[in-house]
C-alpha cells in the first residue's frame, strides 16, 4: 500500500482544502502518483464526473492538481444540504435517500466500509493518497460516528496533520484545544500543525509555536504565507459572503466596467459559475442579498440552488425578486443558472425537494419545469445557437425537467438536442459550467454590454479560464513549497504512526 496522510482542521475552512490541494500539485511536480480523498464531504458545489456522478467541487479541484479527472472514488460519500435540518446523501456519486443528523446515524456501517474500500483501492493504485477531513476533529460530540476525521484516522491508520487559519485569530488556543479535547488514542495520530494565512514576521510567531510544542508534543509543520491572488474554486457555499466582491477585480480593457450582481441564494450551490465571469478584466461580480444592489448592476445572475422553491419564495419575501423583474423590465439582461433558471419560468411542479406541488415562477421565460426523482447528472458540450459560438461545454446536476419551452434556445447539444432559453434580455440553462468556455463566455458578455448599455466595456481576447486555473495550482504549491517542512511530511507519510 502507498503512504497516505490526514490533513485535518480546527474549523471548517480552516485551510484543509487548498493545503491537500498544494501537496497534491507539489507531489506531482515531483513525478509521484498521488491521489486525493474526502471520505465525507457536506457541500451543495459539486461537479460531475466522468463515471457520471457527483462529488463536492474541492475533490474535483484536487483531482486536478493531481493530473487527474475527477471520480466518485475521490469523494464517496457527500451530504448536499437542501434545509437546516435535511440533505441529499450522495453516495459513490448518485443520491441514495434524504438524511437528517438524526438518521444519518442509521447508515454510517454502510458507508464506514464503502469509504474504507475506496481508499484502500486509491492506496493499492497511488504512490500517496492526501486525504482531507471534514469540518473539525474536535467534534468530540460525533467521534463514535465519524467517517472523515479522527474515525478515518484510527480505521486506516492514517498519520494526522491539523491546519489552522491565522486571519481567524486565536489560532494557537484552536491548535492546542483541538489536541486537547482528542482521546489519547486519537492523539497518538497528530504528527504535527500547519499555520495557514500568515502574514508578518515569523519570528513573532516563533516563541508560540515552541510553546505550543512543549504544551502538545507536536511539532509545527509549516507556515503557509497568504496569498492575496488565491480565490477561485470555494469548497463551500459558506464561504460565498453576502455583498462581497467575487475574486480580484482586474482593470477593464475598454473604457467602463460591466457590473455583475449575483445573487446570494440562502440555498445556493455552483457559486464557482460566477467565478468564470470574476476572471474576465473589466467586470465587477458582487454577492448580493438585497434589492438596493441590484438597481445599479448591469447584469444580474440568478445561481443554482438546492432548494429551488424555497429560494424562489425568499427572493419574493425579500424584494429580489421585484427587483430582478425590474432589471430585467428595463430590457438589461438577466441569466438564470439551473435552479436560477427554473425559478425564471411560468411555472414549477416540485414533489420532489420541496413537495410544494406547483408554484409560480417568476414569468420572465416561456417555461414549464417538473421535478423528477431520479436525478440528471451528465457532462455536456455543444455550441451556442443564439451567439454563433462553438466550444460549449458544462455539466449538469438537477431534478427539474423541461415540459414546456416557448422561447428560443440558448445552446444546443452535440448530439442536436435544444438547451436553455432566450426571451429579449433573459437568458437562462441548466449548464453549470458553460461561463468557463471561453469563446461562449466572451460572446455573451459582448452581448450583455451592450444590453446593458455599457458601449465603452470591452472583453479581453486572452482571458482562459482553465488556465487560470492551473495558475492558482501552481500559486498553491508554490506556497506549499515554501512554507511546508515538505521533507518532515513526507516522512510523517513514509513512516505512518508509531506512536500508538
Amino acid at each position: 500500500m502507498s503512504g497516505a496522510l490526514l490533513v485535518a482542521g480546527t474549523t471548517s475552512d480552516a485551510g484543509k482544502s487548498v493545503l491537500v490541494a498544494g501537496i497534491c500539485r507539489l507531489l506531482r511536480r515531483k513525478g509521484l502518483s498521488v491521489a486525493p480523498f474526502k471520505a465525507q464531504n457536506m457541500s451543495n458545489n459539486s461537479v460531475v464526473t466522468l463515471d457520471g456522478g457527483e462529488i463536492g467541487r474541492a475533490q474535483a479541484l484536487q483531482a486536478r492538481a493531481c493530473g487527474l479527472e475527477p471520480s466518485v472514488r475521490f469523494n464517496p460519500v457527500l451530504l448536499k444540504p437542501g434545509s437546516d435540518r435535511t440533505s441529499q446523501l450522495v453516495v459513490r456519486g448518485r443520491a441514495t435517500a434524504q438524511v437528517s443528523a438524526s438518521n444519518y446515524i442509521e447508515h454510517r456501517q454502510a458507508l464506514r466500509a464503502i469509504v474504507a474500500d475506496e481508499l484502500a483501492s486509491l492506496r493499492e493504485e497511488f504512490d500517496y493518497v492526501i486525504c482531507e477531513g471534514a469540518g473539525s476533529p474536535a467534534e468530540i460530540n460525533l467521534r463514535a460516528t465519524d467517517l472523515a476525521n479522527m474515525g478515518l484516522a484510527t480505521a486506516a491508520s492514517l498519520p494526522v496533520i491539523i491546519v489552522g487559519d491565522i486571519d481567524r485569530g486565536g489560532v494557537l488556543a484552536h491548535l492546542y484545544g483541538t489536541v486537547a479535547v482528542l482521546s489519547p488514542e486519537d492523539q497518538a495520530h497528530i504528527e504535527g500543525f500547519v499555520i495557514n494565512k500568515f502574514r508578518g514576521d515569523q519570528a513573532l510567531l516563533a516563541p508560540g509555536l515552541d510553546q505550543l510544542e512543549r504544551l502538545t508534543g507536536k511539532p509545527t509543520l509549516g507556515v503557509i504565507p497568504y496569498a492575496d491572488g488565491l480565490w477561485m474554486d470555494a469548497e463551500d457555499s459558506l464561504g460565498t459572503v453576502a455583498d462581497a466582491p467575487v475574486g480580484r477585480p482586474r482593470p477593464p480593457v475598454g473604457a467602463t466596467w460591466l457590473r455583475v450582481a449575483a445573487v446570494r441564494l440562502p440555498r445556493i450551490s455552483n457559486t464557482t459559475d460566477v467565478e468564470a465571469l470574476a476572471c474576465e478584466p473589466g467586470v465587477s461580480v458582487q454577492w448580493v442579498t438585497e434589492p438596493s444592489r441590484v438597481v445599479d448592476a448591469d447584469l444580474v445572475v440568478v445561481p443554482g440552488s438546492k432548494s429551488t422553491v424555497s429560494d424562489l419564495e425568499w427572493l419574493r419575501r425579500t424584494g429580489m425578486a421585484d427587483a430582478v423583474l425590474a432589471h430585467a423590465g428595463a430590457g438589461k439582461p438577466v441569466l438564470g443558472v439551473c435552479g436560477g433558471y427554473q425559478m425564471l419560468g411560468k411555472t414549477i411542479v416540485d414533489g420532489v425537494e420541496s413537495s410544494a406541488g406547483r408554484v409560480d415562477g417568476l414569468g420572465l421565460l416561456d417555461l414549464a419545469i417538473e421535478f423528477h426523482a431520479d436525478k440528471v447528472l451528465d457532462r455536456v458540450s455543444g455550441r451556442s445557437s443564439f451567439f454563433d459560438a462553438d466550444g460549449a461545454s458544462g455539466y449538469e446536476i438537477h431534478h427539474g425537467r423541461v415540459v414546456h419551452s416557448n422561447d428560443a434556445n440558448l445552446l444546443v447539444h452535440d448530439d442536436g438536442r435544444p438547451e436553455g432559453s432566450v426571451r429579449g434580455s433573459v437568458l437562462g440553462t441548466h449548464w453549470h459550467g458553460v461561463l468557463e468556455s471561453d469563446v461562449f463566455r466572451r460572446a455573451f458578455l459582448r452581448w450583455a454590454a451592450r444590453r446593458a448599455g455599457r458601449t465603452g466595456f470591452e472583453v479581453a481576447d486572452d482571458t482562459v479560464v482553465a488556465a487560470m486555473r492551473e495558475q492558482q495550482l501552481d500559486l498553491l504549491a508554490d506556497l506549499v513549497a515554501d512554507g511546508l517542512d515538505v521533507d518532515a511530511v513526507l516522512e510523517v507519510i513514509e513512516r505512518g504512526v508509531v506512536h500508538l
